[in-house]
C-alpha cells in the first residue's frame, strides 16, 4: 500500500464508504462498512471509523474529511447548514470533531438548506461540489436521482435553489407495502410501459392517484403483467415529478448524478422531453467533491 496522506469518507444512513488517499488526490484503496448513521449512537462513530482505518494511522494526526449523515443532528456531530444561494459548502465552515484518538483530525462537511420552500440536503452537496470541481464552467441543473431525488439549479459555481422529491421512497412503499405489491415484479423492466406512463402522468398529474389503483385492477383483470406494472408505477411517479420540476429542467442541460438503477429511468424520461443530459457516476462525483474539500483545507 502506498503512503496514505488523508482519508475521504462518505457516511450514509446505512453504509460508510472510506477512501485512502494520497496527497495528490490519487485513491489508494477503497473500503466500506455497513455501520451507517442509522446503526450508531454518537459515541460509536469514532469506533466504527477506526475499525476501517486504524491500520494506516501513523503518529501524526491523519486528516479525515467526511460528508453525509455523520453531520446530521442524529449523527456524530451536527454540522451547520449553508443557506442558498451558496457555493457547495466550504470545509472551513464545517464541523471539526474532537476525537479521543489523537491520531484523527476529523472535519465533517456542512449540508445545504433553503428556507422557501423549506428544503435540506446532506451529502448531495458534495456530489455537486465534485461536479463544479470537474466542470467549473457548468451552468444548468443537476438532478440526483435516488430515494429522495434532488433538483438543483447551478450557476457561477453556486447552488441557486433546489427541490427534493420523495419519488424513490414512494416507489419503494407502493411497490413493497401497498396493495400494489401483489401486482409488482421485484425486477425487470418494460421501456414502452414506462414511457407511456410518464407521458400520462405529465399530461394529467391530477389523475395519477386513480391510475395507481388502475395498476391493481388491470392486473386482476388479466391485462397487465407484473413487469409492466413495475415499469408503469415508476413512470407515473417520475412523470408527476417531472411535471412539478419543469421550471428546473425546461430549456436547460441536466447533469444526472446517480446510479444506473435510477438514473437510467430519469435519462429516458428527460430524453423524451428533448432535454439534453450529461451522465456522471455518483461515486466519482462524491470523491471529486471530497478532494476539492481537502484541497481547500490544505490551503487554509
Amino acid at each position: 500500500m502506498g503512503n496514505v496522506d488523508w482519508i475521504a469518507v462518505d457516511w450514509g444512513t446505512t453504509h460508510m464508504r472510506v477512501w485512502l488517499m494520497a496527497k495528490d488526490g490519487q485513491m489508494i484503496e477503497a473500503r466500506s462498512s455497513d455501520r451507517g448513521m442509522g446503526a450508531l449512537a454518537p459515541e460509536g462513530f469514532e469506533i466504527a471509523l477506526l475499525a476501517l482505518i486504524s491500520d494506516v494511522l501513523g503518529q501524526a494526526p491523519m486528516p479525515v474529511v467526511i460528508c453525509g449523515m455523520a453531520g446530521a443532528k442524529q449523527g456524530w456531530a451536527e454540522a451547520p447548514y449553508a443557506s442558498v444561494p451558496c457555493a457547495p459548502p466550504d470545509p472551513r465552515s464545517g464541523r471539526r470533531v474532537e476525537t479521543e484518538n489523537a491520531r484523527l483530525q476529523v472535519t465533517i462537511l456542512s449540508g445545504v438548506s433553503q428556507s422557501n420552500p423549506a428544503d435540506v440536503m446532506r451529502g448531495e452537496e458534495t456530489q455537486i461540489k465534485g461536479l463544479i470541481a470537474t466542470q467549473p464552467t457548468f451552468d444548468g441543473v443537476a438532478c440526483l436521482p435516488g430515494t429522495h431525488t434532488k433538483w438543483a439549479h447551478l450557476s457561477a459555481g453556486e447552488i441557486v435553489s433546489f427541490q427534493t422529491f420523495m419519488t424513490g421512497e414512494l416507489f419503494a412503499l407502493l411497490s413493497q407495502q401497498s396493495v400494489l405489491r401483489h401486482s409488482m415484479a421485484l425486477t425487470g423492466w418494460d421501456d414502452d410501459a414506462f414511457a407511456v406512463a410518464v407521458d400520462e402522468a405529465m399530461s394529467r398529474p391530477q389523475a395519477v392517484a386513480a391510475k395507481l389503483f388502475g395498476l391493481r385492477a388491470q392486473a386482476l383483470l388479466g391485462g397487465l403483467d407484473d413487469v409492466s406494472a413495475r415499469a408503469r408505477l415508476s413512470g407515473l411517479l417520475i412523470g408527476i415529478e417531472l411535471a412539478a420540476a419543469r421550471p428546473y429542467w425546461l430549456g436547460q442541460q441536466v447533469a444526472l448524478i446517480g446510479a444506473a438503477s435510477s438514473a437510467d429511468a430519469y435519462d429516458a424520461a428527460l430524453s423524451a422531453q428533448g432535454v439534453p443530459t450529461l451522465r456522471h457516476n455518483p461515486t466519482d462525483m462524491t470523491l471529486a467533491g471530497l478532494r476539492a474539500a481537502y484541497s481547500e483545507l490544505e490551503q487554509s
